[in-house]
């Protein structure tokens, strides 16, 4: 991504990634569909909110096994979600793009009681300030947006 937050060129870092099957939607139940009662949030809740687009392909985060359930962590009780990604290289330049991603779809989905850390975006100010750059907000709402099959 450039400084205009356009990708730089058209080379794919990586042009031919492995693509890993989807685990399908999780079903859900009555108590969950239910908003007086508390129903506390699972790592598999977590996982399914996650449906992120690759920035560089025109696949999801879990069809290119950057984002795997096992590695989504949830504690309810502290409401603390910890969640470690893989980019599909070695010094991936959108690992900072994908965490991004994934912080605001987590701030925009869990309850205000939930604390959305990220060691590299622990800094709230420099989060605010990539998120009022427009350009940058752009590519963060494409990942974020709903692809359609």
């Amino acid at each position: 991504v450039d400084g205009d937050g356009g990708c730089v060129g058209t080379r794919l870092e990586n042009a031919n990634p492995v693509i890993f099957q989807r685990s399908g939607d999780r079903v859900q139940t009555a108590s969950e569909e239910d908003e007086d009662v508390h129903d506390p949030i699972d790592d598999r809740e977590i996982f399914d909110i996650l449906s992120i687009n690759d920035p560089e392909h025109p696949l999801s985060l879990e069809e290119l096994n950057v984002v795997e359930q096992f590695r989504v962590k949830v504690n309810d009780a502290e409401s603390t979600v910890g969640i470690e990604f893989t980019p599909t290289i070695p010094h991936c330049s959108m690992a900072t793009l994908i965490g991004l991603s994934i912080k605001v779809k987590l701030l925009r989905s869990l309850p205000d009681r939930f604390k959305v850390l990220n060691k590299q975006l622990a800094d709230k100010e420099r989060v605010a300030a990539a998120l009022e750059n427009a350009s940058l907000l752009e590519v963060v709402n494409q990942c974020l947006s709903t692809r359609t099959i």
